[in-house]
């Protein structure tokens, strides 16, 4: 039976511990703007998933990712001295496909504004393709003779009740 609760406490206790321990305590000059976005723990506590962003080019990226695999056994062992679990989970560090999202979601607006532009452009001098107004209204000279059989009385039948035989129902 996992208990969700203690494993989302611990994925955050985790995230809090290597972000603080990469800050203070790893001195690599490979790492990079490193940013711990995420961190998730499977159900037995047995490992972590930390996900992570660098901020920089390909191969700042790709230095950070060889830094962070080579701090592993020191993060692993800080984050074991500072939860108090009884087993340690082995760290898994994962490249956040975060700011790629994003970027593709930004682009994706950018090409939205420029068809909304041209949209907007070839709309300007547009005109209706009927008349500005293509409903008839009452009084008018097309709408005379509609108007008057709208709001003229129903035919009675000889009993005075509007409609057909007497007795039929609605």
């Amino acid at each position: 039976m996992t208990d969700t609760a203690r494993a989302r406490k611990l994925a955050d206790r985790i995230r809090v511990v290597v972000a603080e321990t990469l800050q203070r305590r790893i001195k690599d000059p490979r790492l990079g703007y490193v940013t711990i976005t995420d961190t998730r723990v499977t159900g037995d506590l047995r490992e972590a998933t930390v996900f992570y962003t660098v901020y920089g080019d390909d191969d700042e990226r790709a230095a950070s990712a060889a830094a962070l695999e080579s701090a592993k056994g020191v993060l692993r062992s800080e984050v074991g001295r500072q939860t108090g679990v009884r087993f340690t989970p082995s760290l898994t560090f994962v490249p956040d496909a975060l700011p790629e999202n994003a970027r593709t979601i930004d682009d994706l607006l950018a090409r939205a504004k420029e068809s909304d532009a041209q949209v907007r452009a070839s709309a300007s001098g547009a005109r209706f393709a009927g008349e500005a107004d293509p409903y008839r209204k009452p009084g008018s000279e097309d709408g005379a003779d509609d108007a008057e059989g709208a709001e003229g009385d129903a035919v009675e039948d000889g009993h005075g009740e509007p409609g057909g035989r007497h007795g039929e129902g609605v």
